[in-house]
């Protein structure tokens, strides 16, 4: 894979030495639990239950005093599509400002036009803005018409990986995809099967698709320590989570997930 000066002397040095496993978090429990697993880099996002959206500069700077490892910043103004309006894009454009002054070591972010294509005059304009920080093309991905014209078109913007299930719901079942992908890539962009991924198919996945990174959230449940509870009020929606309780990345599945990796020749 064609290397950029921008990455980090880590991430050379857990590429070469096998799988990078990247970990999206949205605390600093999990951004702890990811880099103390060995995970070569963390995706940083806020409410991962929404498919993660840009976190507060205040979560970013407190993650940089606790890891070792390259934070991607997720650029996201809202849940939904990937359709952004003029004021979304200037949200977009503000944030990455922030994310950039304040330790990011990458960017994560994604447009579609209408018609299901990158959206190329906006990426262009959001990439002259991260320079000179790597950015990831997310999963904004896997809503397009036609990969394989997405995918020469993210190479030919200048971004450094794209991540993708695929296409489908989840990376085992966009296997076939994601392994044609990696073909029409050639290593001029890095393949990034996410989705679903866990000590249970990433072998396959690994295995079936000759990618070098892997991206995974890693969680367990953790129980909430309030002692009095309000179960007739909720915060969110009816159909969100539970007030009482919380995913974070577990230490544990991160190595699982590592080991697996490592053992893959």
């Amino acid at each position: 894979l064609p290397r950029r000066s921008s990455r980090s002397r880590r991430t050379r040095r857990v590429m070469s030495e096998g799988f990078l496993m990247e970990v999206c978090v949205d605390s600093v429990e999990s951004a702890i639990a990811a880099d103390r697993g060995g995970a070569g880099r963390i995706e940083l996002c806020s409410s991962l239950l929404e498919g993660g959206i840009t976190p507060s500069v205040g979560l970013l700077q407190v993650v940089k005093q606790y890891v070792r490892i390259p934070v991607y910043v997720m650029i996201r103004p809202r849940g939904g599509d990937f359709l952004y309006t003029d004021r979304e894009v200037e949200v977009m454009r503000k944030d990455i400002e922030l994310m950039k002054a304040h330790g990011a070591d990458g960017l994560v972010l994604g447009a579609l036009t209408e018609d299901g294509r990158v959206d190329a005059e906006l990426c262009m304009e959001l990439l002259a803005a991260c320079r000179p920080l790597p950015v990831t093309f997310h999963r904004a991905f896997d809503m397009v018409h036609d990969p394989a014209v997405a995918l020469e078109m993210l190479i030919s913007l200048g971004f450094e990986r794209v991540l993708t299930s695929g296409l489908d719901s989840s990376a085992l079942e966009g296997l076939p995809l994601i392994k044609r992908l990696v073909e029409q890539a050639k290593g001029r962009i890095v393949i990034m099967p996410g989705g679903g991924i866990s000590e249970r198919n990433l072998q396959r996945i690994l295995e079936g698709s000759s990618v070098q990174e892997f991206h995974c959230s890693a969680r367990s449940t953790k129980d909430s320590a309030m002692k009095f509870r309000n179960s007739s009020v909720n915060m969110g929606a009816s159909l969100s989570a539970s007030e009482y309780s919380q995913k974070v990345a577990d230490v544990t599945k991160v190595r699982t997930l590592n080991a697996i990796a490592k053992n893959i020749v």
